[in-house]
């Protein structure tokens, strides 16, 4: 009994210490789930608002490509699908930015990111946008379409492709070569197909052959080919006299695709004429 009474006020103290924190830490959960709460009054409308922005920006970038698309059909496909994505990144980027600054993230920061890397970005490919800007203006303006034969520097081909920052030029030896837009747009270009019909250039050196005679043979020679041209007609002009020879200048016209073939062919067709003319003088 005497035991008893001698642990009994330690175990009063105990007991009244225990309840004490026990108070305390009733009273801490208490003031936790207050805060909780209130924190979560705030948070949630605008987590809500922040789902809401982004669900609408995913509507207006839908709405801006089938829009962009409709605005922008008659335009080439390429520079289409570029200013389309364009459009859908733009409003993207304005979408994310307000559903941060909806959180309450301070977005003047990351535009300031954005705008820095922008910045080496475009320092860092500064050719390319060169080559980008070059090329818009190709597929604006279109000295050059797909199909066309065209001659620029060392490049001479066919254009097989016309991209956003190169074109695709294939050879007569089935060469494929892609050339920077950049060089095709600053420099000088021909279009050797863009008029649909060209002249073909030859010298003839006749020697000492009459001169009216050898015009007639020479543009019933051009008047015989398939692919030579009625209108514009022939034309067979003296070019050069020289105390040793007479040189003229044989013109027919034909389509632009059919060149090569007609230049060969009728340069062939008047050697093979004037040689057998050689044959019966002797």
């Amino acid at each position: 009994m005497t035991v008893i009474q001698k642990f009994l006020p330690i175990a009063q103290t105990f007991y009244t210490q225990l309840k004490a924190e026990r108070t305390q830490a009733l009273e801490i959960a208490q003031e936790f789930s207050k805060k909780f709460v209130e924190l979560g009054f705030k948070i949630v409308p605008q987590l809500l608002w922040a789902i809401g922005i982004l669900l609408i920006t995913r509507f207006a970038i839908g709405f801006a490509g089938r829009v962009t698309r409709r605005a922008l059909s008659r335009t080439e496909a390429t520079l289409r699908k570029f200013l389309v994505q364009a459009a859908e990144i733009t409003i993207l980027v304005v979408g994310v930015v307000a559903a941060l600054s909806q959180l309450g993230i301070q977005t003047s920061s990351v535009v300031a990111v954005v705008g820095a890397a922008g910045l080496a970005i475009g320092l860092a490919w500064q050719n390319t946008l060169s080559h980008f800007a070059a090329g818009v203006m190709l597929i604006s303006l279109r000295p050059f379409e797909v199909g066309d034969g065209i001659e620029a520097g060392d490049v001479k081909g066919v254009v097989d492709s016309i991209g956003i920052f190169s074109t695709t030029v294939v050879t007569d030896d089935r060469i494929k070569i892609i050339v920077p837009n950049n060089q095709l747009f600053n420099g000088t270009l021909k279009n050797t197909t863009a008029m649909g019909t060209r002249r073909v250039d030859l010298k003839i050196d006749i020697g000492d052959r009459p001169i009216r005679q050898t015009v007639a043979e020479l543009l019933e020679i051009a008047h015989s080919h398939p692919l030579v041209l009625e209108n514009p007609p022939p034309t067979c002009l003296v070019a050069e006299i020289t105390p040793d020879t007479t040189i003229l200048s044989l013109r027919p016209w034909c389509a632009s695709v059919a060149y090569e073939q007609v230049r060969s062919q009728v340069q062939q067709y008047v050697k093979e004429a004037m040689d057998a003319d050689n044959n019966q003088e002797q």
